[in-house]
This record gives structure tokens, C-alpha cells and sequence, in this order.
């Protein structure tokens, strides 16, 4: 098993006013940004990763660093969540991330929010025994819970705003072109 010296930083609690100020100066910002130049709209980010373990992968995403395993069942160490699970989470934290802008603009309140995802996958292609199947997930479900103020037309009404707008949930319902390389 591989463990990583460095230790993530926690997210520090933040008020709802302190919450609604940051969200709406990186609003104003990223408008002023791009109405300079269109340019500034596209971003590229970059990850890479070495294999350690069995299965394991150490990740480093700009100063973060965090591992990625398989659960023992599928020759790995267990050490860490998988890929598709780090996948759902990406899911979760970027639909967290989009209701709270989104709630934001749309002069809605979030009190408090929580989301679950839910992922079938089929493992017949992933281990070549039926190469007809997907190798990802072929049905994601996701729920949201959302308390506060507004009334649930409200909320649905935002939910429908996310779907539009959340960016790995248009990873996950639309293809996107990948290429690859050997070096």
C-alpha cells in the first residue's frame, strides 16, 4: 500500500454571506475576464499520474496529490477509491460547485446540500470476456437534496439550470474526443 506524505488541507467552513460574496466576485471577475478577451474563457488542465502498487495510481493535479486503487476483488490494494469512484465524486463536486453558483445568480438560497451518485458497470468488457458491452458505466443516477427557503419549484428549476451547465456532467452524457499517445 502506498500512502502520501503530504496531508490535504480541510475546506474551512464559511458563512452564507461569505459564500455568496466569493461566488459573485469570481462571477463579476470571469465577466470582466472574458469581455477583455474571448480567450480567457478556455482552460486547460492538466493532470498526471505514476502507477504504484498493484493497480494504484498517485495523482497530482497542480499542488494537490492524491491516490486512486482498486478494491482488492479487482488486483488491487484497497487503498484508496477507484476510478469510477473518483469519477461519481467528480460528478458530485462539480454539481455542488454549479448549484451554489447557480442559486447565486438566480437569487435562490442554499442552506445546505448533499448528493449521491450512483454508477452500473458492467465488468464483461473490462476484462475481455464480452467486448459487445460498454466499459464504463451504462446508467448513472443522481440525487440531489437540497434544504433552504425556496419552494421545490424553485430548486427543480435550478436542477434544470445544472444539467445544462455543470461541466462533468457533460463528460458523462456526451462523448468527447480523446486521443492518446505512446511515449
Amino acid at each position: 500500500m502506498t500512502i502520501l506524505n503530504e496531508q490535504t488541507a480541510p475546506i474551512a467552513d464559511v458563512t452564507a454571506d461569505e459564500r455568496a460574496q466569493r461566488l459573485a466576485d469570481a462571477g463579476t471577475t470571469w465577466n470582466e475576464r472574458i469581455a477583455r478577451d474571448s480567450a480567457n474563457a478556455r482552460l486547460t488542465y492538466r493532470v498526471s499520474g505514476r502507477g504504484v502498487g498493484s493497480v494504484g495510481t498517485e495523482i497530482r493535479a497542480g499542488k494537490h496529490r492524491f491516490l486512486v486503487d482498486e478494491p482488492t476483488a479487482l488486483a488491487g490494494d484497497d487503498a484508496a477509491a477507484s476510478p469510477v469512484e473518483y469519477a461519481l465524486g467528480a460528478l458530485i463536486s462539480c454539481h455542488v460547485v454549479v448549484f451554489r453558483l447557480y442559486a447565486q445568480a438566480l437569487g435562490l438560497t442554499i442552506d445546505d446540500i448533499e448528493i449521491s451518485a450512483e454508477g452500473d458497470l458492467d465488468v464483461r468488457k473490462l476484462f475481455g470476456i464480452d467486448e459487445s458491452g460498454r466499459a464504463g458505466f451504462h446508467d448513472v443516477r443522481v440525487k440531489v437534496d437540497i434544504t433552504g427557503p425556496n419552494t421545490a419549484e424553485e430548486y427543480d428549476r435550478l436542477r434544470t439550470v445544472v444539467q445544462e451547465h455543470c461541466p462533468v456532467l457533460d463528460l458523462f452524457a456526451n462523448p468527447v474526443p480523446t486521443s492518446g499517445s505512446l511515449a
